[in-house]
C-alpha cells in the first residue's frame, strides 16, 4: 500500500513539474529566462537535481518559435483543427496509395483554413509583444506550424507548445524510416501512420480469369495514373524542400553575420564606455585643478593689493620728511 502511494506521489510530483514547464512556455518572451532560472532553483532546493538541470538547460525560444507556442496554448481549437486535418490528409493519401478511393481535397482545404486562421492571430500577437511582424518572421511561424502538423505524434516528434527553435519539415529519409516495410500489415485496430507515405502504390490482386480484359486495362491505367501523380507530388515536394533548405541556410548565414556585427558593436560600446569613464575622471581632475589655480590667483591678487598699499604708505611717509 505504501509503495503504491509512493508511486502515485511521484507521478503527481512529475506532473506538477511538467505543468510548471508548460507555464514557462506560456509566459511573455522577456519573462522566460528569469522564470526558468527560478523554477530550476526551486527544483534544486526540493532535491530534484536531474529535473533542475533539465529545466536550467531549456534555451529561450526564438520569437517565431514563441509565437507558435502561444498559438498552441491560446488558440487550441484552431490548432487542433490543423492537426486533425493533417491526419485526415495522411489517411486519405495512404488510402489512395493502397489503391482505394479517398477524398483528399477536403482535408487539404481544412488544413489550409486552419493555417490561415492561426496566421491571422500571429501578427497581432507579435505586435502586442512589441516585436515587428515582418514577412520573414511570419513565414517562420507558418513553417513551424506546418512542421508540427506534419510530424503529428510520430515517434520523436517535437512537442507542441514547447518549441525553443524553428523546425524544419521532416525529410523524406525520416518519413521513409517511419513507413511500414513492404508486405507488412498494421495490426487490426492500430493507429494509422502519422507520416505522409511516398512509396509506390501497393499492387492490386491479380484479376480473376473471368474478368474482362477491358477491366484489367482500366485498372492498370488507373494505377499508372496514380503513380504518375505521386511521382509529380514527390518531385514538387523535393523542390520545395531544397528551396526551404537554401532559404534556411541563407538565414543562418545572415544570423551569423548579424551576430558577429552585434558582438563587434558590443565591444566598441564597451570601449567607448571605458573612454567616457576616463574622460569623466580627467574632467573631474581638471575641474579640481582649476579650483586650486583660482584660489592661488585670489591669493596673488590680495598680495598685489597689500604690496600696492605698502608702496603707497612708504611714498606718503617719504613726503612727510
Amino acid at each position: 500500500m505504501a509503495r503504491g502511494q509512493g508511486r502515485q506521489s511521484k507521478r503527481a510530483r512529475d506532473k506538477s513539474v511538467e505543468d510548471d514547464i508548460d507555464r514557462l512556455f506560456q509566459l511573455a518572451l522577456g519573462e522566460f529566462t528569469r522564470a526558468r532560472d527560478a523554477l530550476a532553483a526551486k527544483l534544486r532546493k526540493d532535491g530534484a537535481l536531474e529535473k533542475a538541470k533539465e529545466v536550467k538547460g531549456l534555451p529561450k525560444p526564438s520569437i517565431s518559435a514563441w509565437v507558435a507556442n502561444q498559438l498552441y496554448w491560446h488558440n487550441r481549437k484552431a490548432f487542433d483543427r490543423l492537426l486533425t486535418a493533417s491526419e485526415a490528409f495522411r489517411a486519405a493519401q495512404a488510402a489512395q496509395l493502397a489503391g482505394n478511393s479517398a477524398d483528399i481535397r477536403a482535408p487539404i482545404a481544412a488544413r489550409r483554413e486552419a493555417l490561415t486562421e492561426l496566421a491571422k492571430h500571429a501578427s497581432p500577437m507579435l505586435r502586442a509583444a512589441g516585436h515587428a511582424s515582418s514577412r520573414e518572421t511570419t513565414r517562420r511561424v507558418a513553417m513551424n506550424l506546418e512542421a508540427l502538423a506534419t510530424y503529428g505524434d510520430s515517434p520523436g516528434a517535437p512537442k507542441p507548445g514547447r518549441l525553443t527553435a524553428d523546425l524544419d519539415p521532416p525529410g523524406f529519409e525520416a518519413l521513409a524510416a517511419l513507413l511500414p516495410r513492404s508486405g507488412d500489415r498494421p495490426p487490426r485496430g492500430s493507429t494509422p501512420t502519422r507520416v505522409i507515405p511516398f512509396s509506390h502504390p501497393k499492387p492490386q490482386p491479380t484479376p480473376k480469369k473471368h474478368a474482362a480484359k477491358e477491366d484489367v486495362r482500366h485498372q492498370v491505367a488507373q494505377r499508372r495514373a496514380r503513380e504518375t501523380e505521386m511521382r509529380r507530388t514527390l518531385r514538387d515536394a523535393e523542390r520545395g524542400l531544397e528551396k526551404a533548405n537554401r532559404n534556411a541556410k541563407n538565414v543562418h548565414n545572415t544570423m551569423k553575420t548579424v551576430d558577429a556585427r552585434a558582438k563587434e558593436m558590443e565591444k566598441r560600446r564597451a570601449a567607448l564606455e571605458r573612454q567616457l569613464e576616463n574622460a569623466d575622471a580627467d574632467a573631474d581632475s581638471a575641474h579640481q585643478e582649476i579650483l586650486r589655480i583660482a584660489r592661488r590667483a585670489e591669493e596673488a591678487a590680495r598680495a598685489v593689493e597689500e604690496a600696492e598699499r605698502a608702496v603707497q604708505r612708504a611714498r606718503e611717509a617719504l613726503k612727510d620728511l
